[in-house]
Order: structure tokens, then sequence, then C-alpha cells
């Protein structure tokens, strides 16, 4: 059963996480239906969940400077999001690694700028969704 999920992105490319069991989480990535990954990522609850909040941290920062999250930071990384302020949002630059931290075997791609408010509903939602 599908319990959390965070979206972002547009019609044109877009990015899933979805947790669809205990400790597993599907990575969907989407661009203009003419690329699509996806695979299975082990992942905790509480590996998204401070995920989430460290989005959210940066989010709520008043800098608006550039800065990069991974899912997991310290060890295989399913998932790495680089964000560059534009206007009153963000662009994602997002790094796909289904084998963990593997240099040749990645997808990279690129979302369209996300107004802040908008991101902070996904991460806020993502971040209730899996508080105990």
């Amino acid at each position: 059963m599908e319990e959390s999920q965070m979206r972002l992105g547009n019609d044109v490319a877009w990015l899933d996480l979805t947790r669809i069991g205990e400790d597993t989480w599907r990575v969907t990535a989407d661009w203009c239906s003419q690329l699509t990954a996806e695979f299975a990522a082990h992942l905790t609850d509480a590996e998204v969940m401070d995920f989430a909040g460290r989005m959210l941290s940066h989010l709520d920062a008043a800098s608006g400077a550039s800065f990069s999250a991974a899912v997991t930071p310290g060890r295989n990384n399913p998932l790495v999001l680089k964000a560059e302020p534009v206007e009153d949002g963000y662009a994602f630059s997002v790094r796909l690694t289904p084998n963990g931290d593997d240099g040749a075997c990645h997808l990279q791609m690129e979302l369209d700028p996300i107004a802040i408010p908008d991101l902070r509903e996904v991460f806020d939602a993502l971040h209730a969704s899996l508080v105990v």
C-alpha cells in the first residue's frame, strides 16, 4: 500500500519518491514521457523523514542560497537534489543512482523552478506522513 509520497515537477519533468512497503521506497523520474527511470530503494522511514526535515530547513533559511541534499548521507544514495534559487523558488538538478553512488550508472535531469511555498507543502506533507 502506498502511504507516503513526495512529488516534484510538472507534466514535462517530474520526480516521485513513494513508500511501497516497510523500508522500501520507489524512486520514479520522467522526462517528456520519453525517458523514465523507476527502481526500488532500501530506505528507512527515519532516513526519509530526516531528508524531508533537512529540505525544510534549507527552505526556511533566509539566505536563498544554493544547496544540496541526499536522501541517505553517509551511504549509497539513490537520490540527490541540488537546488538553485530562481526568483521566488528553486530549480532542481536531480541525480538518481539505482546502484548507490555509482558514477557510471545514473540519471541526471533538471526540474523547472518550483515556488518555495509549494516546496514547503510537499516536504511538510512527506515529513508529517512519517511521524509516528
